[in-house]
């Protein structure tokens, strides 16, 4: 078996134990993880065992000095060995000393207890399973930030007039599909020229899990994908090798840290860029606006952004429901009241 090594960022990490390299085939072979999710696991399984070699060490390892600790020794065994408590302790851990919110606690918890629902309910090979009455931690409902139709065309028209900018209409097609499909950053980037169909009217996605679905463009995304073919069917940028759709200024498939930094560039351009906004920002923007409409179901929306489950999908109506409030506080009538 060839060794795995996990990046994050320009980061190379240490050669994992040989019983998660296996566990990490297992992921993206079978169940058809992408590489970025296996990679989030990992990394929060390293924190863990990091922790019980810290905490059950002969002599004191600062805080610190945590990151140095390597886990490549650890076997099979000392995952059977781990109790609830030990688990418990380290959510405590995370929270008072990595300074972890419940969300990410519990992305750490779920990453644990699908290690041990892996080598003990499917594989047999530990003998139990110390998660299994350990419940996730409650996350309070957040209404996550979008743009107002105003702010998203001022977004595209600064985009637009940046005449000088080479990479213009590529910079607005990209930002036209994430406000008109809600189609996740990953999603974008692997595009290929054959992902769309002759006509322009759909484009095929790979999202997480690998799961294929289909999206459908609206004039505004149409159009702007036939801007920019129009430059990326220049025989200039035709490669034999190459099918990518989005291209870097090097000709190569266009990466996500590319992506995230012309976003931000043109959100601080248009004055946006002190609202919080960012990539992310945008498919929220879409999805929020496709929901106002009023023509969208819900159930509908969660197939266009590829969600696995329809709660995940419900923050948009979460959203609605704010509008409406202050659309009735707004109402001009709403400071007259009766005289007493």
């Amino acid at each position: 078996m060839s060794t795995l090594r996990v990046r994050a960022g320009n980061e190379e990490f240490k050669t994992f134990p040989r019983f998660l390299q296996e566990y990490a085939n297992y992921l993206t072979g079978i169940e058809g993880k992408s590489e970025k999710t296996v990679c989030e696991y990992l990394l929060d399984l390293r924190t863990f065992f990091r922790y019980i070699i810290m905490t059950e060490s002969s002599h004191e390892i600062p805080i610190d000095e945590m990151e140095k600790i390597n886990i490549a020794h650890l076997t099979l065994d000392d995952v059977n060995a781990v109790t609830t408590q030990t688990v418990v302790n380290f959510l405590a851990f995370a929270r008072t000393e990595l300074e972890n919110n419940n969300t990410t606690r519990n992305r750490k918890l779920s990453s644990i207890k699908s290690l041990y629902k892996h080598f003990y309910t499917k594989k047999h090979m530990i003998d139990k399973n110390p998660t299994e009455a350990i419940d996730s931690l409650k996350n309070s409902k957040t209404l996550s930030k979008y743009l107002s139709v105003e702010e998203a065309v001022s977004l595209l028209e600064t985009v637009n007039a940046d005449k000088e900018s080479k990479t213009r209409q590529r910079d607005y097609s990209i930002i036209s599909l994430f406000l008109n499909t809600g189609m996740r950053l990953s999603e974008l980037c692997g595009l290929n020229l054959e992902s769309f169909d002759r006509e322009i009217t759909y484009v095929k996605v790979r999202g997480k899990g690998n799961k294929e679905r289909i999206i459908y463009l609206n004039n505004a995304a149409k159009d702007a994908v036939i801007s920019y073919l129009r430059i990326r069917l220049d025989p200039r940028f035709i490669h034999t090798s190459e099918h990518a759709f989005f291209l870097s200024g090097r000709q190569q498939r266009i990466s996500p840290k590319t992506v995230q930094w012309m976003v931000n560039k043109y959100l601080d351009m248009s004055g946006l860029g002190s609202k919080g906004y960012s990539v992310h920002k945008l498919r929220h923007t879409a999805a929020t606006l496709m929901y106002q409409s009023g023509k969208v179901d819900v159930r509908v929306l969660k197939d266009i952004l590829g969600h696995e489950q329809l709660n995940t999908t419900q923050i948009y109506t979460h959203l609605v429901n704010r509008n409406m409030e202050e659309a009735m506080y707004n109402n001009p009538l709403s400071d007259v009241v009766m005289k007493k």
